[in-house]
C-alpha cells in the first residue's frame, strides 16, 4: 500500500486509515510518501549551496516518519518505508506504485483546506492498483458500503471488492447495490406517463439484478439492491444522497480504462463522483496490473 502524505493536518486521517486497513487486511509493506513540488532555484544559488535540496528532502522525511511512528498503530510484521521525491505527485506516486506493485494508493480529498484535487482524478485514470480517496476528518469504520453499478462487466470487480472487503471485516457489513433510473426526456411518446414508465424501468432493472448477481460468488454476504430514480440528469448526486440516506462509510466503483487507448477514460460516473463527492471515502476499483496507460504517462516525465 502507499499512501501519499503532504505535511498538512490530512496526513493524520490518512495514518489512521492506512492503519484501519492494515490491520484486517494483513498488508506486508507501506510506503508513506510525500512528493514536493519542482524546486527551482537559480543556477548560482544551487551551485553556492549544493546540498539545499538534500537536507530540505531529509528534513521533510524526518517529519513524516516521526509524524508516522506517532499516530500509526503497533503492527506485527508490517514493514514500513518512507519515500520523498521532489517533481510532479501523480507522476511520481504512478511510478512508485508501478515499481512496488502495489495494491492500494490512499489519498486524501481536502475540503476546507486548499488544493485541487488534481492528482486524484490523474491518478484515478492511470493507476495500475486501486485508488481510495479519504476527505478530510473522516472516520475509519466500516458498516455499509455502497456499490452503484450500471450492470457493466467493470461493476462487477466493483461488487466482487465490496464483498472481499465485508468478508474480511467480518463484523455485519451491509452491501448496498444501487442502480440509478435514468428517465428520458420523451417518455411521453410510448404512451405512458411518466410514473408508469418508471416503473416499467424499475422492473427491467431488477431482472437485470437477478442475472447480474448470477455472475458473482456472493460468499454469502447479503446484497440489497436499491432502485433511485435521477430526476435532473446527474445520477451522481443521487449516488451520494443514498449513500448518505443509507450511512455508508464508502462508496465503491469500478474504473472503466484497461488500456492505453482508454487511458483517459475511467467512466464518466467515476470521474464525475471523484470530482463531486466530498463527503465520504470513494474506492475506485481496478483488478492488480490492469493498467491505463500508466507506462505511457510514465514516460513522460
Amino acid at each position: 500500500m502507499i499512501v501519499c502524505l503532504d505535511q498538512s493536518p490530512l496526513d493524520e486521517t490518512l495514518i489512521a486509515y492506512a492503519g484501519f486497513i492494515a490491520k484486517v487486511n494483513q498488508v506486508k509493506k507501506i510506503y508513506f510518501s510525500h512528493v514536493v513540488k519542482n524546486f527551482s532555484l537559480p543556477k548560482e544559488m544551487l551551485e553556492s549551496f549544493p546540498t539545499l535540496l538534500d537536507s530540505m528532502l531529509q528534513d521533510r522525511k524526518e517529519a513524516m516518519e516521526k509524524l508516522v511512528r506517532e499516530k500509526f498503530p503497533t503492527i506485527k510484521g508490517l514493514e514500513m518505508d518512507f519515500v520523498v521525491k521532489e517533481g510532479n505527485l501523480s507522476k511520481k506516486i504512478l511510478k512508485l506504485a508501478e515499481e512496488k506493485s502495489a495494491d492500494l494508493i490512499l489519498i486524501g480529498r481536502k475540503v476546507a483546506l486548499p488544493g485541487t484535487g488534481v492528482a486524484s482524478h490523474r491518478m484515478a485514470r492511470r493507476a495500475s492498483c486501486s485508488l481510495l480517496i479519504v476527505p478530510e476528518q473522516s472516520q475509519p469504520k466500516l458498516s455499509t458500503l455502497l456499490v452503484p453499478s450500471d450492470f457493466s462487466d467493470h461493476s462487477i470487480h466493483a461488487l466482487e471488492e465490496a464483498i472481499g472487503i465485508a468478508k474480511k471485516y467480518s463484523g455485519g457489513i451491509e452491501i448496498i447495490f444501487q442502480n440509478v433510473l435514468s428517465i428520458p426526456s420523451n417518455y411521453a411518446t410510448t404512451g405512458k406517463t411518466y410514473e408508469e414508465f418508471a416503473e416499467l424501468m424499475k422492473k427491467h432493472a431488477e431482472s437485470n439484478f437477478k442475472k447480474f448477481i448470477r455472475k458473482i460468488d456472493t460468499k454469502g454476504i447479503p446484497i440489497t439492491p436499491i432502485y433511485t430514480q435521477d430526476d435532473d440528469d446527474d445520477p451522481v448526486q443521487e449516488i451520494v444522497a443514498a449513500a448518505l440516506e443509507h450511512k455508508a462509510e464508502v462508496i465503491i466503483i469500478g474504473a472503466k480504462g484497461k488500456t492505453g487507448a482508454t487511458a483517459l477514460h475511467i467512466g464518466s460516473m467515476a470521474e464525475r463522483l471523484i470530482q463531486f463527492n466530498k463527503s465520504l471515502p470513494l474506492l475506485v476499483t481496478r483488478p492488480k496490473g490492469k493498467h491505463a496507460g500508466v507506462l505511457d504517462y510514465l514516460l513522460d516525465m
